[in-house]
């Protein structure tokens, strides 16, 4: 079911959207050669407690996972996709870290995704995180009045068959609000014109999730969390949380 937000409660979303951009900076502060995944988790759970937020991450159970999510960021580092469960081994020098993180605050969830590279930049993981980040932006634009979900996913899709990466099928956008997945989903590949029409007061994270290496594939680690890519390419994923409006597009989780 379809849920619209009004404008006191896109405003409500947009306070839980600024906690999730606040611990975004924390963690790329944080990060460094040397320091682990669980360690940058801590960073984010100390913002949560700093604003009084909860994590919509922290033991979610979706139906195709086997155990429910033991952090409050899913840290996916250079050929992992998504869903990288935090742990003890040290970021190296030239590591891809793509950090999904939520908050839950006065009932109301935001969700981003950001990926960066820690000390020595790849020219190719530098264009991949790029070509990720405009394709995210390139989802957002279509995001108005009248376009339909489709039209999103085109836009995202287009960019990356443009650039040769891959598109891990099934992976995608979703529906925020009180919960952290609501309707529509948002793919990340599909036909303009297609789909949902978009309406002020939808409420959706759009998120792309690119490979380097053009392979579609993908497997799901033995922890039920973990999606890699097939040919071990790097991947990337980038997300915001955006409300549909008459105005166009607004941005939730910005600083």
């Amino acid at each position: 079911m379809i849920v619209r937000k009004n404008p006191s409660e896109i405003d409500a979303l947009r306070e839980a959207g600024r906690v999730v951009a606040l611990a975004h900076d924390a963690m790329r502060a944080a990060a460094g050669v040397g320091v682990t995944t669980r360690e940058l988790d801590e960073v984010a759970r100390d913002v949560l407690r700093e604003h009084g937020a909860t994590s919509p991450f922290l033991n979610y159970q979706p139906t195709f996972a086997s155990s429910p999510f033991p952090g409050v960021i899913c840290a996916s580092v250079n050929d992992v996709i998504v869903h990288g469960i935090p742990d003890d081994t040290p970021i190296t020098d030239g590591d891809l870290v793509s950090i999904d993180f939520g908050a839950i605050l006065d009932g109301w969830v935001g969700d981003a995704a950001r990926s960066f590279i820690v000390g020595t930049e790849d020219p190719a993981d530098r264009a991949l995180i790029d070509r990720t980040a405009e394709a995210l932006q390139a989802g957002i634009d279509a995001a108005v009045p009248g376009n339909r979900i489709g039209d999103i996913a085109h836009a995202i899709g287009t960019i990356g068959r443009g650039h040769g990466y891959g598109i891990p099928a099934g992976w995608g956008g979703h529906g925020v609000g009180r919960s952290m997945h609501e309707d529509p989903s948002v793919p990340n590949e599909g036909t303009p014109g297609r789909g949902l029409r978009l309406r002020p007061g939808l409420v959706i994270a759009i998120e792309p999730m690119f490979h380097a290496g053009g392979d579609d594939g993908y497997t799901i680690d033995d922890d039920g969390w973990t999606v890699r890519t097939t040919d071990g390419s790097r991947a990337a994923h980038v997300e915001d949380t955006i409300a549909v409006t008459a105005d166009g597009p607004r941005i939730l989780t910005l600083p």
